[in-house]
């Protein structure tokens, strides 16, 4: 693949990435238990090229103190 293919591809993710996790952890202050761990799902899609892709997984929340 080309080096702006690459490029524009790793600016995207760590887009995704660093704003995933500024979210996360908003929603894990306003209303998570200390401790309690939530499901979660990240999709991707792209319409024009018929792409679904779901990663599933757990977040923990910190304990109470941990932050």
């Amino acid at each position: 693949m080309s080096d702006d293919f690459n490029m524009s591809m790793r600016k995207f993710l760590k887009q995704v990435g660093v704003t995933s996790q500024q979210a996360i952890e908003k929603a894990m202050r306003e209303g998570a238990v200390a401790g309690q761990s939530v499901p979660v799902k990240a999709v991707i899609t792209i319409p024009e090229l018929g792409l679904t892709h779901e990663v599933s997984g757990t977040i923990t929340a910190p304990e109470a103190g941990q932050e």
